[in-house]
């Protein structure tokens, strides 16, 4: 077995057909495709988190989040060599993207999807592929992250139970902040929760940062005007930054 061969380099080495002739094409469609690649990862290690969290092996858990923040952290890294990028070079290949748009990334949704942000109107871009909208519904079907958190949390009888219809949008819950609040106040005694917490907190944290970056570079090489994919553009992404993932694990920070 060669390292070419094990890598299937000969594929992923073929898998680029820019649509134009423009010089910075080749730039755009490798920095999506290696950001599709880092999120196929991040996907299997929040999948395996969450049913480690779910199992009650914590450890393994941790260790499976904290790698997801550094692959946010790679994916952080793109945005600046796609900056490199002025308005005037995307322009020479924008009208070759068609309709293809960010937006539709199945896996960025996957992401959300298992981090706890279930809004449904964002299955509307993946219907048209049946294999794609299955495993979208498969996630919804099941805890995110923070719902198997919270189950970890009425199991050490720190919070009523909080089994629900798993695809619906939860609500934040003042009874969540005080089970954090007490595990917050002292460390020592939650030492396993508390560190799942931080955790939670650093996932969220790198995530914040690649959605700002996403808008930073979205407004530097198009300004405002709309996404490709018919979406609104930076309007869009400005609004995604006010969502938040474990809202609850936030808003305890006001209550130490």
């Amino acid at each position: 077995m060669a390292y070419a061969d094990y890598l299937a380099l000969d594929r992923v080495l073929d898998a680029q057909h820019p649509r134009s002739t423009a010089h910075d094409e080749l730039l755009f469609i490798i920095q999506h495709q290696t950001s599709e690649l880092w999120m196929k990862l991040a996907v299997h290690e929040l999948t395996s988190a969450r049913d480690a969290i779910l199992s009650q092996q914590l450890p393994h858990a941790i260790k499976m989040l904290a790698r997801v923040s550094r692959i946010l952290e790679q994916l952080n890294g793109a945005w600046d060599v796609l900056r490199t990028m002025t308005p005037s070079e995307y322009t020479t290949f924008r009208d070759a993207l068609g309709q293809s748009s960010g937006f539709q990334s199945w896996q960025y949704r996957a992401i959300e999807f298992l981090c706890g942000n279930r809004h449904h109107a964002m299955l509307g871009p993946h219907r048209h592929r049946a294999d794609t909208l299955a495993a979208l519904e498969n996630i919804l079907a099941a805890p995110s992250i923070y719902d198997a958190a919270l189950l970890l949390l009425h199991r050490h009888d720190l919070l009523a139970d909080p089994t629900r219809d798993w695809r619906a949008e939860r609500a934040t819950d003042p009874a969540v902040t005080q089970a954090w609040a007490t595990i917050y106040r002292d460390p020592a005694a939650h030492w396993p929760l508390y560190e799942l917490a931080e955790k939670l907190v650093d996932l969220e944290d790198y995530f914040r940062r690649w959605r700002f970056n996403h808008v930073t570079t979205v407004e530097r090489v198009i300004g405002l005007k709309r996404g490709t994919g018919g979406t609104a553009g930076v309007g869009y992404l400005r609004r995604m930054l006010e969502v938040e993932l474990f809202p609850e694990l936030w808003q305890v920070r006001t209550q130490l």
